[in-house]
C-alpha cells in the first residue's frame, strides 16, 4: 500500500504542474483563451457601433468598415448611442480621420504597393535599355 501512495502522489503532482504549464505556453505562443477573446471583442464591437452612430454612419457601413468585429455588437452599440442621442438631443460630429482598415491590410495593400512599384521600375529600366 505505501508503494502506491508515493506513486499517486507524484502522479497528483505532475498532473498539475502539466496544467498549470498550459496556460504559460498559451500565453508564450500567443493564443488566446476563446472566453477572453469573445469579451473582447464583444466590448470593441459595441464601442464601434456607438461610435459609428456618434458620427452619422449608416449601421451598413459600419459592418462592411468593421467587417472582422461581429456584427451583433457593433449593432448593439450603434442602436445604444442612437437612444442616447435622440434622448438628449445630440447632433453628430463628423468624423476627422478616414477609416481604419481590417488588421492587416496595411500589411497587404504596401506588399502590393511594392510589387507595383517595382514592376514600374522594371518597365522604366527595360526602356532605357
Amino acid at each position: 500500500m505505501l508503494g502506491r501512495s508515493p506513486r499517486t502522489l507524484l502522479t497528483a503532482v505532475l498532473l498539475l504542474l502539466y496544467l498549470a504549464g498550459c496556460d504559460m505556453i498559451q500565453q508564450q505562443m500567443g493564443i488566446e483563451d476563446p472566453v477572453a477573446k469573445a469579451a473582447r471583442t464583444d466590448s470593441e464591437g459595441k464601442a464601434v457601433g456607438g461610435a459609428c452612430r456618434q458620427s452619422g454612419r449608416a449601421i451598413e457601413d459600419c459592418y462592411s468598415i468593421y467587417s472582422w468585429l461581429p456584427k451583433a455588437p457593433i449593432y448593439e452599440g450603434w442602436r445604444d448611442m442612437d437612444a442616447y442621442m435622440r434622448d438628449n438631443k445630440l447632433e453628430t460630429v463628423e468624423p476627422q480621420l478616414p477609416p481604419v482598415g481590417a488588421p492587416g491590410a496595411r500589411k497587404r495593400a504596401s506588399i502590393a504597393e511594392d510589387a507595383s512599384s517595382g514592376a514600374k521600375n522594371s518597365k522604366k529600366t527595360a526602356e532605357k535599355h
